[in-house]
């Protein structure tokens, strides 16, 4: 008998066990992030900006050729992609990777770029920067200058493709926000997409055609950009981007010798378990207030989040408003405080909210003013 009740007392056990590993497994396969093999690593949602997976993603590193993508997004923007440039000797004398430009040789700058992006030339680079900046220095300086408008606060860039220098360094998290914003940029995200491109001949070449060096566009169907990096230092370091349900990613890691799968790996995990969500909508804002702010208050642009399931149940909107009193003389437009998007202690993303006053209230303002201007011609204008 005891035998008996020791023998159903191990099956219990057993299928105890096996109902604690069905119940709780899925949900830590969803929760946990993929260890990569990276030293440094960030995964950022485009939209927003919100970074969805860190690790060291704020040490300062060497970043290699995707340095490159700062080079690219100036010259796009510096209005010159149909300018043709002439090839310096110093141009084809740089070190490293190359599209084996010919000195003299006439090219157009958006030929050079798609050299630059797809096979990491670096006389292209050295081309591209004498080109826009009138010089390497002149265009480190605008580099850098970008770089700070960006909020790049860790990033200090010393060449335009990436050779090793100890003045050239970044981060992961610096250099998704440079791909966030290169990738707002059409032709930008056209070239870093492409797959194959023919440049045409040029006064010293036939047509070259390029195939671009970065897998990810190859071997992860929803790749949509990137650019890849090596050096002895830095060793390999790869920024790729990819796009699936209206989500869409900035990965970037620093030192990764797995860095295809480690990519991969970032984009599955998230695509599984985030939505994006629009959490604010652009114009009048529906919210319990103040009287004075009833029906008075809106935003200039919506805000859509990636989220998960149990971060929508969570997530609030904090209104911080300016006392009433201060605001009775208000014009329209008038800042009148910020929304906080929430989840428990962590601020996702905060917004201006603006004051709308009632109709009868800007006809009040137009007269108050008409009537000062009025007397005014009446005295004269004498002060």
């Amino acid at each position: 008998m005891e035998l008996l009740k020791n023998k159903m007392k191990g099956v219990f056990f057993c299928l105890l066990c096996s109902v604690l590993i069905f119940t709780f497994y899925p949900y830590r396969s969803q929760a946990a992030a993929p260890k990569v093999s990276a030293q440094a690593a960030v995964l950022m949602d485009q939209a927003s900006g919100r970074v969805l997976f860190r690790h060291n993603d704020k040490e300062k590193l060497s970043i290699a050729s995707i340095t490159k993508v700062m080079t690219a997004i100036l010259a796009i923007e510096s209005g010159k992609m149909d300018r043709t440039v002439t090839v310096s000797q110093e141009a084809i004398q740089t070190e490293g990777s190359s599209i084996y430009l010919k000195t003299g040789e006439k090219i157009k700058l958006r030929d050079l770029v798609y050299g630059l992006m797809l096979r990491s030339g670096n006389d292209a680079s050295r081309a591209i920067a004498e080109a826009v900046g009138g010089s390497v220095s002149g265009f480190v300086l605008l580099m850098n200058q970008r770089a700070k408008t960006l909020g790049m606060s860790r990033t200090h860039f010393a060449n335009p493709n990436g050779l090793e220098d100890p003045n050239h360094y970044s981060t992961a998290y610096d250099m998704a926000l440079l791909t966030r914003y290169a990738m707002d940029n059409a032709q930008f995200r056209k070239i870093a997409g492409t797959k194959l491109y023919r440049a045409p001949a040029t006064n010293k070449e036939n047509v070259r055609v390029w195939k671009n060096k970065n897998k990810m566009l190859r071997l992860y169907k929803y790749a949509t950009g990137g650019k890849t990096g090596f050096t002895k230092k830095a060793r390999r370091t790869l920024i790729s981007t990819a796009s699936k349900n209206h989500l869409n990613l900035v990965a970037v890691t620093l030192n990764d010798g797995d860095d295809w799968k480690d990519h991969q790996d970032l984009f599955e995990w998230a695509f599984a378990r985030f939505r994006p969500v629009q959490v604010v909508k652009k114009g009048k804002l529906k919210a319990h207030v103040h009287s004075f702010y009833q029906n008075r208050l809106y935003v200039h642009r919506s805000v859509v989040l990636p989220l998960t399931g149990k971060e929508q149940k969570k997530l609030k909107k904090n209104l911080y408003l300016l006392k009433p009193e201060k605001a009775k003389n208000w014009q329209p437009g008038s800042p009148a405080g910020r929304m906080n998007v929430v989840i428990g202690k962590q601020t996702l993303t905060a917004l201006p909210v603006y004051f709308q006053p009632k109709k009868n209230q800007k006809a009040h303002h137009f007269w108050s003013r008409f009537s000062i201007f009025l007397q005014a011609i009446i005295s004269g204008g004498g002060s």
